[in-house]
């Protein structure tokens, strides 16, 4: 499929737009953010943590002046929040499901509802944020769900006898099958919805914070500039990440049910088009998921 040339560096204007970046305070979701802003659409910072939020929206106010930025409280891991959250907007036009946890080392944690951490904060809150909202993206024409998935997820299987990974629990593969299940779901929700608010899949790549460029809220020594060069012939930093998800937003030929990520490798460089495959084009897989989904947070689209 021919797409529209894109511009990286020169977005097209989005005034009177709204979005919300859930984890917008930091990391890729920060940049999405701070790439959004410089449209004159109004950004949205979905965090739980108010401090960092503020920093957030003042390093963004520097980088792009009159910049309309905002906090709203959000916490994936807490469902029963989330509707007090989607009551506290007027208008969507676009929802950025980037927020996630990733663990390092084991014990398995749980929420206060007792749903795995990663699932419950990759997953199942933002299937909950978006059941709250979808009133509202519907209410909203030309309205988009953009997901950020993962590279990683693509190799990863996901056992529906053991989404939490209840008997099979390993960090780094419970984030894998926690982003691959985010995954299904943004696909699946475009096949039930798409004719109402397009829902788009994204992944960053490979994103390292030694190649991301220096903000208020994140800074590199020289040391770590120096050790990250070689990383750069392969990698990218955060501002690159998170460039797929910003043209899903944005980008009028996007269409639902499409998979955008890194040109080179699906690691790094410019946003285009990647085909659906694996575990992804799955549609029975997509279903199931959904249903048990719905058990789980007791939301029912």
């Amino acid at each position: 499929m021919k797409t529209n040339p894109w511009d990286v560096h020169h977005l097209p204007r989005a005034d009177n737009k709204v979005f919300l970046v859930t984890g917008g305070n930091a990391g890729i979701g920060y940049f999405v953010a701070e790439q959004l802003a410089t449209t004159g659409a109004t950004v949205i910072l979905g965090s739980r943590n108010p401090t960092k939020a503020e920093a957030a929206r003042l390093s963004i106010r520097d980088r792009v002046p009159g910049a309309k930025v905002r906090h709203l409280p959000l916490d994936l891991a807490d469902l029963p929040s989330l509707k007090a959250t989607a009551d506290d907007l007027e208008r969507l036009d676009g929802l950025i499901c980037n927020a996630g946890v990733l663990l390092d080392h084991p014990p398995r944690r749980t929420t206060r509802d007792g749903h795995e951490l990663m699932f419950a904060t990759n997953h199942l809150g933002h299937f909950a944020l978006t059941y709250w909202l979808l009133p509202l993206l519907k209410a909203t024409p030309g309205s988009r769900v953009i997901t950020t998935g993962s590279f990683t997820a693509k190799s990863e299987t996901l056992n529906l006898n053991d989404l939490q990974s209840t008997h099979d629990y390993h960090p780094k593969r419970t984030y894998a099958r926690s982003k691959l299940a985010q995954m299904l779901f943004a696909l699946e929700l475009d096949r039930r919805f798409g004719d109402t608010t397009t829902s788009v899949l994204t992944h960053p790549g490979g994103a390292l914070d030694s190649l991301t460029p220096d903000r208020p809220i994140h800074h590199r020594t020289t040391t770590d500039r120096l050790r990250a060069l070689p990383a750069g012939l392969l990698l990218q930093g955060k501002d690159a990440a998170a460039w797929p998800a910003v043209r899903a937003a944005l980008d009028p030929s996007v269409r639902g049910g499409q998979l955008w990520g890194p040109r080179v490798f699906g690691i790094r460089g410019l946003p285009t088009l990647e085909p659906v495959k694996g575990p992804l084009a799955d549609p029975d897989l997509a279903t199931h998921l959904w249903t048990a989904s719905a058990e789980l947070t007791g939301l029912d689209f």
